[in-house]
């Protein structure tokens, strides 16, 4: 770490003109949710942009094994178990990232080898792209879908979820890039 905290627009990602992030104000729920999703996917992407392979598999506190390499790994497993096993239907795909072996499989397999990093920037964008092709089909929120446990829940609120689910990791992303460069969020 420099050292150095970084405040105000100095040391942030982008000045707000340049920020590829959008205001949030479209019309109707669908877009409304997309729109958020979308932005906190953004934010993922930016807090890792930069770094290198020992950076970004740098570990928050011990025990824990959380890095930023780790979140996107996990961030790819979640977009591919809600949008492709849930919402598609692909209940028996195997997870990625994760077996009952090695169920923490996305930090604890986090490491500072640039193949890993390329493989979960790859499989992270890929999850991302199969799901907004997914989304373009939806017309109906309430419609209800199978969980893995039998469980019926409605595209609303996986879609809801996902939301919450990056919103709390990208919290966990400005600390653990403030801790590598100084480098707060935004």
């Amino acid at each position: 770490m420099t050292g150095q905290r970084h405040v105000g627009y100095h040391g942030m990602w982008a000045e707000p003109e340049a920020d590829p992030r959008s205001a949030v104000s479209p019309e109707g729920e669908l877009a409304t949710i997309r729109g958020y999703l979308s932005n906190y996917r953004l934010t993922l992407g930016m807090k890792c942009e930069d770094l290198s392979p020992e950076q970004l598999a740098s570990r928050s506190v011990p025990p824990s094994t959380m890095s930023l390499l780790g979140l996107l790994r996990h961030m790819a497993a979640v977009e591919h178990n809600w949008f492709y096993r849930i919402l598609q239907g692909n209940l028996n795909a195997p997870p990625l990232y994760w077996s009952t072996e090695e169920p923490d499989r996305d930090f604890d397999g986090a490491v500072a080898d640039p193949n890993v990093v390329d493989d979960a920037f790859t499989t992270w964008r890929e999850q991302i792209a199969m799901a907004d092709r997914w989304l373009d089909s939806v017309t109906d929120l309430g419609a209800m879908v199978s969980m893995a446990n039998g469980e019926q829940v409605s595209v609303r609120d996986i879609l809801i979820h996902m939301v919450e689910e990056y919103a709390r990791h990208c919290g966990h992303a400005d600390l653990l890039r403030e801790c590598i460069d100084g480098r707060t969020g935004q």
